[in-house]
């Protein structure tokens, strides 16, 4: 159990007015434990109270806890662990929950009166992971050295006559022998106009002269992950197309160059954004300007119009603006950017 993890989250806990929260998100016990499983279908918790005291809750058929946690409760598949959790919450006070426990698990907590009310609780953790400690921020830029080797490897894939789905396909190879375990999300490779779609999904398009090329990639190394997104041209791009380019290069950039702890996540974004208004393509960027990312690709604190909270040292985000012309073309530019004292 990290010890300082354990107490800023209870810390958190503390400010938002909740004596005591069960944490389902496995990777979010991972965080402050040590202990990863994938529970699938079946219960995984973590519960902490005011005084920082931890209980974890898990199926004997997942890996032992024991070394992770000092009260691990155990069940099997034949057995409630609903009535166990409830001896161990107060149920005279309010239990925090996370956005990730299943209903089935707590309609029958409040059935079952494990507390006095049911609050979501989420925020405590969410905040204590956005702030990277330099170990963690050592292992983001070791990911991402991995996923910059990757996307040579990428680059070099394009060539007349090959799928998307082709060079989807070998990616993971390349990740697991540059070191990475896994994606950190299904890789998307777009040609010609499939880029004007931002999820697209990689099928059987054949590359041609002419199309624009996205690949929006991460891997995962070390339970941390990378993100990408970078766009290329085969063959050479027409005025149109390098206009597009130029545009969503003159957001990313100009949006990286203002970050710095105090200036706000809306102000990031906005400085993006108007780069792009102002060349006339604003309603052709359809998204945030990013996301937060670590032990997930997607982590909770978006980079958009509506966050005004002030970014702070430590933090790892997305920054990704994009145009998206309907059967035409697309582009998407994204680097991640880690927030020191001094930029």
């Amino acid at each position: 159990m990290d010890e300082t993890r354990r107490a800023r989250v209870v810390e958190n806990l503390h400010g938002m007015g909740i004596a005591q929260t069960l944490i389902s998100d496995p990777m979010s016990i991972y965080y402050l434990t040590g202990y990863y499983t994938e529970p699938y279908e079946r219960f995984l918790a973590l519960y902490l109270n005011a005084s920082g005291a931890a209980t974890l809750f898990a199926n004997r058929l997942f890996p032992d806890a024991s070394a992770a946690c000092g009260d691990v409760r155990t069940f099997d598949d034949t057995e409630d662990p609903v009535p166990m959790v409830a001896e161990v919450t107060d149920g005279s006070a309010p239990l925090g929950v996370d956005k990730k426990l299943a209903a089935r698990w707590l309609v029958p907590l409040q059935e079952a009166g494990a507390a006095s009310s049911f609050r979501l609780g989420s925020a405590a953790v969410d905040e204590a992971r956005s702030v990277k400690t330099p170990r963690e921020q050592d292992l983001m830029r070791a990911a991402s050295r991995t996923n910059d080797r990757a996307m040579e490897w990428l680059a070099g894939q394009v060539r007349e006559g090959v799928t998307e789905r082709e060079i989807a396909g070998g990616l993971l190879d390349v990740y697991r022998s540059l070191g990475a375990q896994d994606h950190s999300f299904a890789p998307i490779v777009s040609f010609g106009a499939n880029a004007a779609d931002p999820h697209h999904s990689p099928d059987g398009t054949v590359l041609a002269s002419g199309d624009v090329v996205l690949f929006d990639v991460g891997c995962r190394q070390d339970m941390y992950c990378s993100d990408m997104t970078r766009a290329f041209f085969f063959g050479e791009p027409g005025a149109h197309q390098r206009a597009v380019y130029e545009c969503v290069r003159r957001a990313n950039e100009a949006a990286e160059a203002i970050v710095r702890p105090g200036v706000t996540f809306a102000e990031i974004d906005r400085t993006a954004r108007s780069v792009i208004e102002d060349a006339g393509w604003g309603q052709c960027f359809t998204h945030r300007l990013g996301h937060q990312i670590g032990l997930e690709d997607h982590e909770p604190g978006d980079v958009s119009s509506t966050h005004e909270e002030p970014v702070r040292p430590g933090q790892c985000f997305s920054i990704e603006p994009g145009i998206y012309l309907p059967g035409d073309v697309g582009v998407r530019i994204e680097d991640l950017v880690i927030v020191t004292e001094g930029g």
